[in-house]
Parts: structure tokens; C-alpha cells; sequence
């Protein structure tokens, strides 16, 4: 059965923990859905993993739209939750619920997310007055990362936690169903989970938020240009696509592929009519 809003609702209730991964295409998404994730994020992190960006910043409602839909087709069970990208939202309320409708309505999406504590209340709440549901992300917000000074741990000192407290329960007043908690102390991420009454999603916030997610590139080895502190690496997957990639080349190259079995015949009756 399809996942939704209110599986993530349950879950938290129930005590059940919660798995999540990025994907950005229709094959990947359908292997995790297979294996029974429970949600999907097509995240504006394909702008580095993806599309071979420097930043989240350059990423267009286009490419969300474009790699949302193809996820969706592929995510017959799993929840996905797809970013809103950078200035999509921030600018108006306007500009917000109609974008979050295009990632609905074009990119296939089951919910939108978006970056910001209290000062988007304002988006979320109209964005969820229209019916759609909304996660939140706090912590480390990498469309903010040049106001931070860089990708750095949130919440470290007792303004800054007392303010990560309170933008979460702002979110959470303002419909958000859940909210991403990412680069945030585990003891402080688990404050903050047992404050609220909606499913915390970390990354990179220690293992007592209801639920994790990761960028599948970095949890299978397939994305090296940078591998951050919290993602474990569950299998070698780059490694092993250049070494396949190797073996092809040395077989093309020596002549080894394509064998009989990986070709078509025709008779020799054919082939003497073409003399």
C-alpha cells in the first residue's frame, strides 16, 4: 500500500523508525520502493550528485520538476517528498504555493520540503491551507549555507539551540508533518524530537530522531568529490561500477565481446542470395 503523511504520523506514535534515501531517476527509485523504504526525498542535493553543480543553489524548479517525475514513476509504494528549490519559496507566499503545486501537480510528488525555521512559517502554513503536505528542514540548510559560513554542525551553543528548539515547534504549529533535522548534536536533536509530536527525520543528528535519510550516492560510494562525517558507506558501488566498466573495455578492446551468445544469426541460405 502506498505510504503516506499519516504512515509518518503512526510511526512516531508507534515508536517505529523511520528510513528514508534520496533518488533522481526512475530505476533507482524503483529498487529502493522495492526494498520498502519508507520515503523517498527528491532532494536539490542532485544539483551536486546529479547534475554536477558546486552548490544546491543552481537548481532550478525545472530540474526538480523533471527528476521529481521520473522518481514517482518509479516509487510505487514509498513516500516522495520533493525539494523546493532556491528562491522558489523564499521570496513570497505567492511564489510559494504555486511552485508547490508545480512539484505536485507536474513533478508527481506525494509532499514538498522546504528550508527554514519561523522565518517560513508564513509558506508553510499557506502552502498546507492548499492541501499540501509540507516537511520542514532545519539545522544545517545547504541553500543557506553562505549565510552559515559554510557546512558547519548547528545548534552548538545556547542561543543557537534554544533557537533550533523553537523553529521547531514553529514549523510544527504551522502543519509541517514532519521536519529534517540535519548537522545538529544528537543530544540536542533528541530534545528536540521528544518536544515534538510530528517525526523527525536526521541526517547527521545521531540515532534518537524517529527517523534517517541519506544521500544514496554517499551511503553506496558512487559520489567521492566529498563524503561527510555522518554518512556510513554500506557498500563499494563506484568501485565496482569502474571495474566492470574496465573489464568492458579490455573485452571490446581484445575482442572478446560481443561473443555468439550476445549476437544475432541469419542463414546461410540469406546470406548466399546476397552475392
Amino acid at each position: 500500500m502506498k505510504k503516506t503523511v499519516e504512515t509518518f504520523r503512526k510511526a512516531k506514535k508507534e515508536g517505529k523508525k523511520l528510513s528514508m534515501l534520496t533518488a533522481y531517476d526512475y530505476s533507482t527509485a524503483s529498487l529502493m520502493d522495492q526494498a520498502g523504504v519508507d520515503g523517498i526525498l527528491v532532494g536539490d542535493s542532485l544539483g551536486n550528485v546529479v547534475l554536477g553543480y558546486e552548490d544546491t543553489i543552481s537548481v532550478t524548479m525545472e530540474d526538480m520538476i523533471h527528476h521529481g517525475a521520473a522518481v514517482a514513476r518509479g516509487a510505487k509504494e514509498a513516500l516522495v517528498v520533493i525539494d523546493l528549490p532556491f528562491m522558489s519559496y523564499q521570496a513570497s507566499i505567492y511564489d510559494a504555493v504555486k511552485n508547490a503545486g508545480r512539484l505536485m501537480k507536474e513533478g508527481r510528488g506525494n509532499a514538498v520540503k522546504l528550508e527554514g525555521g519561523r522565518r517560513s512559517v508564513p509558506q508553510i502554513e499557506a502552502i498546507v491551507q492548499t492541501g499540501i503536505p509540507v516537511m520542514a528542514h532545519l539545522g544545517l540548510t545547504p541553500q543557506s549555507v553562505n549565510a552559515f559560513g559554510g557546512f558547519k554542525v548547528q545548534g552548538k551553543d545556547v542561543e543557537a539551540a534554544q533557537r533550533l528548539i523553537e523553529d521547531a515547534k514553529a514549523v510544527e504549529a504551522a502543519g509541517a508533518f514532519a521536519v529534517v533535522l540535519e548537522c545538529v548534536p544528537a543530544s540536542l536533536a533528541q530534545m528536540i524530537t521528544d518536544t515534538l509530536e510530528i517525526p523527525t527525520i536526521g541526517i547527521g543528528a545521531g540515532a534518537g530522531c524517529d527517523g534517517q535519510i541519506l544521500v544514496y550516492q554517499d551511503m553506496l560510494g558512487m559520489f567521492s568529490d566529498f563524503t561527510p562525517k555522518f554518512a556510513k558507506r554500506y557498500a563499494e558501488i563506484g568501485a565496482d561500477m569502474q571495474s566492470a566498466i574496465k573489464s568492458y573495455m579490455s573485452e571490446v578492446s581484445n575482442g572478446i565481446f560481443p561473443s555468439e551468445e550476445h549476437s544475432f544469426g541469419i542463414s546461410n541460405e540469406v546470406l548466399e542470395k546476397l552475392y
